[in-house]
């Protein structure tokens, strides 16, 4: 069995550091991937997709990169699940990063 992808996008946001409770470094980031065809009004559509970067991969990709600039993200697919309140239970679907290339910044883009 293999779970493995590779994606290449532009960073949505900035990113932020955060420690868990045990001291272990990690911050969630966001990239923008335009698909490869044409929606039926004849225009890209673009798929959001969450990743999780954890210990040096976080440190290095939080001092090193901006919102807008060119990354690539090897990783594994991860699903998981928490309750919102008493009710409602949501899934999310995550690519945990294994590792990070900086590809361009935008400013040099």
């Amino acid at each position: 069995m293999l779970n493995q992808t590779v994606i290449v996008g532009r960073l949505v946001r900035e990113p932020e550091l955060r420690e868990t409770e045990n001291g272990t470094k990690v911050t969630n980031i966001t990239l923008a991937v335009p698909r490869s065809y044409k929606n039926v009004d004849g225009e890209y559509e673009t798929d959001f997709i969450s990743c999780v970067l954890w210990k040096g991969i976080a440190e290095n990709t939080v001092e090193y990169v901006k919102k807008g600039d060119l990354l690539g993200v090897k990783g594994r697919l991860q699903t998981r699940s928490f309750q919102i309140d008493d009710s409602s239970k949501k899934n999310v679907t995550e690519v945990i990063a294994e590792k990070v290339t900086f590809l361009s910044s935008k400013d040099r883009a």
